[in-house]
Formats: structure tokens, C-alpha cells, sequence
């Protein structure tokens, strides 16, 4: 059963993360016009010139919507809790996904935190996701469970990258957009002429600048692999790579290989520092395994028959789930790419909801 807000009161106290981005912004000003006192919440994750004018534009337009704002200051726990476990997921092989982190740890944890001690009673954020209650048997009385739906604007759905946010957070959570398109949330902010913090689409990666890690992991000085053997399967080389850290699984553009058919990253051989690439008809993967877990209902109510995400704008994939020894064996229906190691499976009911997550080992 969806549901919009589940157990948000009317008259209670929200407080919204906001980024500087026009969707946090909106999220804002929707609870506000609901009548819910809002608490606009700034994480400061960043040092810099460019956060200080971010973060004087924000106060700007929180005092144009009528929002009083406060900062966090998590530049070090954010330091500690994405940024070097981001470097050291590269330094080891892995391809990170730093907002599936990001979202438990620090917006969905210690900002969640942050807003309980100022006295709200939910956090909100802008994310494009829908919460929703789920009982096993439906109409019947028993257990109930929190899940995350996908949201109106499918070409938005951000619900992915919150698949490891802890349940008792998820239930403190609040996702005003989840029935708004991005289309519609832009002509609104137009016509209220709302000042936006950030007037573009913030950063795939919030602080690496222009998107280039590798230039990031060199300015840091991440003890980062260097170049090795690149192997067929039969364990002929080929050609020498630049660093296994700078390849992922199922990679086809960028690999600088002539050959007499397009290669693909089959996978990485860390002892070795060998990188292994093979033809299309050898890109074939038919199960992963997960660590890191994260359940929003217990595994022994799952169906057998699943969905799984393994990447963000990878559709659904039929699957089924086994749990081993504290680690979730997903098996595919049809044959895959090969699972990037370091990035989220998420696993879907065949209903559309989230059941759980972990990171690809």
C-alpha cells in the first residue's frame, strides 16, 4: 500500500537537507505551503570559496520562501565517512558508488541526528523517492514495513541510491517530490521566482570537480595501482593497462586496444594487477554477491522470484537471492555484464518497492 508521507503529522516539525539545488529547495518550500514548520538544514561536507557563495545564496533564498537555516558542520566526518573510503575503493580495484554511502552515513545519519536535536521530528529531503507501508498478506493485520517506492518521475527515481539508508531512519524520512516531475518542479520555482544557490545540475560526484576522478585520486595522492598485463581468458597478454583503478566491468570505450573485434573488461585479477577483456560473447555474468547489507523487510518474507538493480540506469533485472553466510548470492535469469565490484545492487519486489541492498563484493 503507497503511501505519501507515512507517519508524518500534521503540525510537526520537518527539517529539509538542503544542497543549494533547486529540488531540496522545492522540497522546502512544498512542506512549508503544507503547513509543517520547516527547518532548512545545510550540511557543510566542503571546504572553499565556491561553498561559502553557495552557502550565502542558500541563506538568501531560505529568507525569499520564509525558512529559517541552519548549518552542520560535517567537513570531517564527511572526510572520514565517503571521501577516503572513496579513495581507498579505487586504491583496491573497486569502482565506488559514494552517494550510497553518503545517504546512510551522513545525510540519512548524522544530519538526521543534526535535525532531531534542533527538535524536528522528520527529515526531508529532495530526492525523487516514495515511501509507502507493505504488508506481507494484504488487508490482514500483523507486521507492517516501511519501503521505498519508485517515484512519479521515473526518469528521476532516485530511490537506488537510498537502498542501504537504515530502516529506522528511512522512517524519519520525508520525500516531498515524490509526485512531481522535474519539469514541473523548474516552472514552479520560475514562477515564484525563487533565487536559486545552484543554478545547474549538481555534480554526478559532489566533490570531485568537473567529474574527473582521476584527476581528483592524482591530486590526493591515492596510492593507486600502476599499469600491468591486459590478458585474453586463455591468459595470453595483449597490451599493458594504465592502472586497474581507472576500468570497470563490462567496459568497451577507452580500453585503446585494436583488435580484430571490440573487447570488453571481463574483470579485474588484483594479485596479479591483470586486466582481463574478451569478446562480446564472453561478457557473460550469471550471479554476484553483496556485502554491507540492509533490509526494509526480512529476507525470509521475500518472494523467490526478484528484481535487482546494479547499476543506476540499469533496468531491473529478474533474479533470485540467496543469503550465505551473511553475504547476498544474487542469480541472474538471463545472462549479465559482469557486476562492477564496489557499486549497489538493489533488489526490487516484483510489486516495484525496494526489499534491500548491499554492495557488490
Amino acid at each position: 500500500m503507497e503511501d505519501t508521507n507515512p507517519d508524518i503529522l500534521p503540525g510537526s516539525t520537518v527539517a529539509v537537507g538542503l544542497s543549494g539545488g533547486l529540488d531540496s529547495l522545492m522540497a522546502a518550500w512544498e512542506l512549508a505551503q503544507a503547513g509543517y514548520r520547516v527547518i532548512g538544514l545545510h550540511a557543510r561536507f566542503l571546504d572553499g570559496v565556491d561553498c561559502e557563495v553557495r552557502l550565502n545564496a542558500l541563506q538568501r533564498a531560505c529568507e525569499f520562501i520564509g525558512v529559517p537555516l541552519e548549518v552542520a558542520d560535517l567537513r570531517r566526518q564527511f572526510e572520514l565517512e565517503v571521501v577516503q573510503p572513496f579513495i581507498a575503493a579505487y586504491a583496491a580495484g573497486l569502482t565506488p558508488n559514494p552517494c550510497a554511502l553518503c545517504n546512510p552515513r551522513l545525510k540519512f545519519g548524522l544530519l538526521l541526528e543534526h535535525a532531531l536535536r534542533l527538535g524536528a521530528d522528520r527529515l526531508a529531503t529532495g530526492h525523487y523517492a516514495r515511501k509507502g507501508r507493505w504488508r506481507p498478506c494484504a488487508g490482514e493485520s500483523g507486521s507492517e514495513y516501511i519501503v521505498i517506492y519508485p517515484a512519479h518521475d521515473q526518469s528521476k527515481d532516485q530511490g537506488y541510491f537510498l537502498a542501504l539508508v537504515p530502516p529506522e531512519s528511512l522512517r524519519r524520512a520525508v520525500f516531498p517530490l515524490h509526485c512531481k516531475s522535474k519539469p514541473e518542479i523548474r516552472q514552479k520555482a520560475r514562477e515564484l521566482g525563487i533565487p536559486l544557490p545552484v543554478p545547474k545540475e549538481s555534480q554526478e560526484i559532489c566533490f570531485v570537480p568537473n567529474d574527473d576522478y582521476r584527476a581528483f585520486l592524482l591530486e590526493r595522492k591515492a596510492a593507486l595501482p600502476g599499469e600491468g598485463p591486459v590478458c585474453l581468458s586463455n591468459g595470453r597478454e595483449i597490451a599493458r593497462h594504465r592502472g586497474v583503478w581507472q576500468y570497470t566491468e563490462g567496459q568497451r570505450r577507452g580500453l585503446g586496444i585494436a583488435w580484430s573485434e571490440p573487447l570488453y573488461v571481463l574483470g579485474k585479477d588484483l594479485k596479479r594487477n591483470s586486466l582481463m577483456v574478451g569478446p562480446a560473447g564472453e561478457l557473460k555474468s550469471w550471479e554476484c554477491m553483496a556485502g554491507q547489507l540492509n533490509f526494509y523487510v526480512p529476507f525470509n518474507l521475500w518472494p523467490e522470484q526478484l528484481l535487482v538493480r546494479l547499476r543506476y540506469r540499469q533496468k531491473a533485472l529478474p533474479a533470485r537471492v540467496r543469503i550465505v553466510d551473511g553475504k547476498m548470492h544474487i542469480s541472474y535469469a538471463e545472462p549479465q555484464a559482469p557486476a562492477a565490484k564496489g557499486q549497489l545492487a538493489a533488489v526490487y519486489h516484483p510489486d516495484g518497492f525496494i526489499l534491500g541492498g548491499g554492495i557488490i563484493e
